[in-house]
């Protein structure tokens, strides 16, 4: 076996994205669960974005000139993020993905992250094994959310888009949370408009970038994040993600009538803080 490992092009988003389809569309229907990408375009869409962003490290990697799986680093926050992390499922189990995250931690140190972070399918012990074997470390079940909008206001919080003078605020909110900021990601939903911000008593006290599967949101208690998730029109992508432990917002999701579609795992590798606060994770972290 001759495996090659290198940057990857925009111009690698269509047999990558396909492999990346197959590949969750694989562990998922094994399960019995809901692939992460209804079909091979959405995938394909969203790793043509990635290559295509300077912020955002990519290595392919081939076998005997065949590209067989691919990961990503997100560079722009103190806390680096891995993933989407696929391998072609003919392939899985044969060491490429340990070549392949062992060249996006190599990448990041030296960097000056403050850690690592990522969230996986729990049904797939495959990949649990080997982020743990990693020195990744399980932080918190989650579970993702899905149904029709909620349609209601939150007494007392009025929820309304993002501006970017609204960054420093936010980013105060996130910092008492996390212990750190992810005002790059912020930054980037305030220009795509699909940032929001929540309105207590004349101040902000919560931010969401969006209610969905890309998005994640903060705030200083539950019921900023209750109207942030009531004001959504619809949860983009598979759904959004709560805290399985956050067992008051999760009961107050089920009874307004959404599901829960699948388990979560966030995992991390150094750095990590004990949120001091209401929160909801990326499918990045």
């Amino acid at each position: 076996m001759r495996v090659k490992l290198r940057p990857g092009t925009v111009e690698d988003a269509p047999i990558c994205g396909t492999i990346c389809y197959r590949a969750f569309a694989g562990i998922a229907a094994h399960h019995n669960f809901p692939s992460d990408f209804p079909e091979p375009e959405v995938a394909v869409n969203l790793l043509a974005s990635l290559l295509s962003r300077a912020d955002i490290y990519s290595v392919v990697a081939e076998r005997d000139g065949k590209i067989i799986g691919s990961n990503f680093l997100w560079t722009t926050v103190p806390i680096a993020g891995i993933g989407p992390f696929t391998i072609e499922p003919s392939a899985q189990g044969s060491g490429i993905g340990r070549l392949l995250l062992e060249d996006v931690l190599n990448r990041a140190r030296g960097q000056n992250f403050s850690g690592y972070r990522l969230v996986q399918a729990a049904y797939n012990t495959r990949s649990l094994s080997l982020y743990t074997k990693f020195g990744f470390c399980a932080r918190e079940p989650l579970s993702v959310l899905q149904g029709p909008a909620v349609g209601q206001e939150i007494p007392g919080y009025a929820v309304r888009r993002a501006a970017q003078s609204d960054l420093t605020a936010c980013n105060s909110i996130c910092r008492s949370v996390h212990g750190h900021t992810r005002s790059q990601e912020l930054l980037y939903a305030i220009r795509q408009a699909t940032a929001t911000v929540v309105m207590h008593s004349g101040r902000i006290t919560g931010y969401a970038t969006l209610i969905g599967f890309h998005g994640h949101a903060v705030g200083e208690k539950n019921d900023a994040l209750k109207a942030l998730i009531a004001a959504a029109s619809a949860f983009q992508g598979p759904g959004f993600i709560v805290p399985t432990r956050n067992s008051e917002l999760l009961r107050w999701c089920l009874e307004k009538g959404l599901r829960v579609v699948q388990p979560l795992t966030l995992m991390s590798l150094g750095l990590y803080n004990e949120p001091a606060g209401s929160f909801l994770p990326s499918i990045l972290y």
